[in-house]
């Protein structure tokens, strides 16, 4: 494989890992988002050797501010010292058991007394396994068989299907899964009414980088009543971030059912299901069941983070934290010129900075100078901002700091007219469009 080597060989551990990593692991990594995919190749860190509170090192020994924190996984900081402490201690009495371990039923209940909408709880390990669940459940209960999308739901076929990432999927699959923008109610119930009596379920993020219009949720809820479908909030990416409560808490309105994962667990893997009772109790004949399903690991880190995250007000210090660093953005982009190319949305805890097309400068060219940049100065983003408790306000002064020296480059290649000039490598090309 060639690639381009950065000037300072600041990455040469990573790009000579890579090439080692690829001869075992297609693409060299477990996760589209983490690998050379969206990375550009000879000026990006391609592989981490330790985290630490709110920072990231990679194989070269670079450390870098950590805004992706693992993709939204890490809520309280890498190697959370509780976290550690209830997992070591947990590893002591056992892993995997035999039996039920009674840490399903206490991480459940913690979860049914925070959750609006949440009576029962099942658990698996990846948010695409609870989605899956959930769309299997909802079927089983309605009878019926299409579902509607609005967002990213995981890589199983019943929803990669129908985004542009679907080889391998049947058509007969795909033609069960219909795609609905976000905000735009008509178009739910448009959809509905051209298949009376054939929808499951409407799977939706009740918000990500864009706000729902006032009363858009309650009346997505009062369509699906009206149309026997039932309303699944996708949270594995806002539960536990954006409130104690999860979204639909912060945004007042309770779905059906919830998928959980990112947030419970501080980086160890779980996802969850939660819902109504009434549709819950058809988990006890559906089969959703794994070995790996009740795994202690997980539980005791799950336990702790929620307890800590109730009793030291976790995610009102992220928010507090979030609301200043997006502000911060907001004035920078307007010092340096940058309105109409450089846009940041989302709520406080999980925010993206948002790159438009301007003449001589794509999307995706400006995208990539931002990160080129960004890692020089030990930032590690891809324009996303998600807080962690481990974050302080230096930290946030550190970001700030180096988007003074990042966005004058981003304006000057913009009145450039030429953005690849500033390019030190290839541009990334589009993994694919969800949000």
């Amino acid at each position: 494989m060639s690639m381009r080597r950065s000037a300072a060989n600041r990455y040469a551990a990573s790009e000579d890992f890579l090439e080692r990593a690829e001869r075992v692991i297609p693409l060299g990594s477990q996760t589209f988002s983490k690998s050379r995919t969206q990375f550009p190749l000879g000026v990006s860190p391609l592989f981490a050797e330790r985290g630490e509170g709110a920072y990231l090192y990679d194989v070269d020994g670079n450390r870098y501010l950590d805004f992706i924190c693992s993709l939204g996984a890490i809520t309280l900081g890498h190697g959370d010292p509780e976290m550690s402490a209830a997992v070591v201690q947990q590893l002591g009495q056992g892993v995997l058991f035999s039996l039920p371990a009674r840490l399903e039923a206490e991480v459940a209940e913690r979860i049914v007394d925070c959750v609006p909408c949440a009576e029962k709880v099942r658990f698996g390990k990846n948010g695409s396994d609870a989605t899956a669940g959930a769309i299997r459940l909802a079927r089983a209960y309605t009878g019926r068989e299409r579902v509607a999308v609005c967002g990213y739901h995981g890589w199983q076929d019943w929803y990669i299907g129908s985004t542009s990432r679907n080889l391998g999927v049947p058509e007969s699959t795909r033609a069960l899964t219909h795609t609905v923008v976000y905000n735009d109610l008509a178009a739910i119930e448009k959809l509905f009414g051209e298949h009376p009596g054939e929808f499951a379920a409407l799977i939706m993020e009740p918000m990500n980088f864009i706000e729902p219009l006032p009363g858009y949720l309650a009346d997505v809820k009062s369509c699906c009543r009206k149309h026997g479908v039932l309303l699944v909030f996708d949270e594995v990416v806002t539960g536990f971030r954006y409130a104690p409560g999860t979204a639909q808490e912060l945004l007042g309105v309770t779905p059906d059912l919830v998928t959980l994962g990112k947030g419970l667990a501080n980086g160890f893997p779980l996802s969850a299901i939660a819902g109504r009772a009434e549709v819950m109790k058809l988990m006890e004949e559906v089969f959703f069941s794994f070995t790996m399903g009740g795994e202690a690991l997980s539980l005791a880190s799950a336990r702790a983070c929620l307890d800590k995250q109730r009793e030291k007000k976790v995610l009102a210090v992220i928010e507090q934290l979030g609301t200043r660093l997006k502000a911060g953005v907001v004035e920078r982009i307007k010092r340096h010129g940058l309105d109409g190319a450089l846009s940041i949305a989302g709520h406080p805890s999980w925010t993206l900075l948002a790159f438009a097309d301007c003449p001589g400068a794509s999307t995706i060219e400006l995208k990539t100078l931002y990160m080129q940049e960004c890692f020089k100065r030990g930032i590690l983003s891809f324009g996303v901002h998600f807080i962690n408790y481990a974050m302080s306000d230096a930290d946030v002064d550190t970001l700030f700091a180096a988007y003074d020296q990042i966005f004058p480059i981003i304006a000057s290649a913009i009145a450039s007219g030429d953005c690849r000039r500033y390019l030190e490598c290839e541009p990334l090309v589009p993994l694919f469009k969800v949000r």
